[in-house]
């Protein structure tokens, strides 16, 4: 069953019915969901879909795949028990965790390392020297607000700054992230919000020219993609999963992943501590 963008939004007493409720039963199909990482629904599709044939070969169970259309929504759809195991951006796990205690078997690795950096772009032949002051009153794009490099961490250290993004640019959001890239890189806007495998990904496809967009503001290294499970998914198949995407070497990577994704590492306790402390700074889950 195939979860439309209506269906991934829509309120839990939708659960209640037969088809929802034994979508991840026992023998029923694993419901996997994967975030908008690609320019299209159906560029991720290709990209990520082997890595979730592997996971339900694994367990003996078809696959039932849902690319979701934004980054909130994929948190909504797996705190909701709509379902069963996700490869989500570190916010999206860490607001599914405070909404419905998801957890994170593993965290991905890219290039070989679990870390990633948020972006800003800016069109080139700006006069930006020093962000954020020379960039004050431009127009800028920030990513949905289920996004960790394209909205979250900016949020949080635009904050630190003591700015805020909404009256310190001509602010707008809900942009995806290749969105954003396209839209510096044809002037429709002066600055936006990425993360560097985003852009290095769309270089190397061709999508846009590096000479086309720079980069004024790095984040700290933030920890990469989870692949995260409901919480009241039975603990054997957590398990199960959890190997399963663990044993993948840098071989099988090559063959199952998308480009430069090179396996996975064991999601420990702390594993999403930055992302959750941006969070609670910003008012936008429990503690803070």
């Amino acid at each position: 069953m195939t979860l439309t963008r209506r269906l991934i939004l829509a309120s839990a007493p939708l659960l209640a019915t037969p088809a929802l409720a034994q979508g991840g039963g026992q023998g029923g199909p694993l419901r996997c969901a994967v975030g908008p990482f690609q320019p299209t629904a159906g560029d991720t599709r290709r990209a990520y879909e082997p890595f979730f044939t592997h996971l339900a070969r694994a367990v003996g169970r078809p696959l039932d795949l849902t690319v979701t259309t934004d980054w909130a929504g994929i948190a909504v759809a797996l705190s909701n028990e709509q379902v069963d195991v996700a490869w989500m951006g570190p916010w999206g796990y860490v607001l599914a965790k405070d909404r419905a205690k998801a957890e994170a078997l593993a965290v991905v690795q890219y290039q070989g390392k679990p870390t990633y950096q948020a972006i800003i772009l800016a069109r080139p032949e700006l006069p930006i020297a020093r962000f954020p002051e020379d960039a004050k009153g431009m127009s800028i794009s920030f990513a949905d607000a289920g996004s960790t490099s394209g909205w979250l961490i900016p949020h949080h250290w635009f904050k630190t700054q003591g700015i805020d993004p909404r009256s310190y640019f001509r602010y707008r959001d809900g942009a995806s992230h290749a969105a954003n890239a396209i839209a510096v890189a044809t002037g429709q806007v002066d600055l936006a919000t990425d993360y560097d495998r985003n852009l290095a990904a769309m270089i190397a496809a061709g999508r846009l020219r590096e000479d086309q967009v720079k980069v004024v503001w790095r984040s700290d290294p933030l920890p990469n993609d989870a692949l995260a499970a409901r919480d009241r998914l039975d603990p054997g198949l957590k398990s199960a999963l959890r190997d399963a995407a663990l044993g993948i070497d840098a071989a099988s990577a090559s063959r199952i992943m998308p480009a430069n994704y090179t396996g996975w590492v064991p999601a420990r306790p702390d594993s999403y501590a930055m992302i959750e402390a941006a969070g609670r700074a910003l008012g936008r889950i429990g503690g803070g």
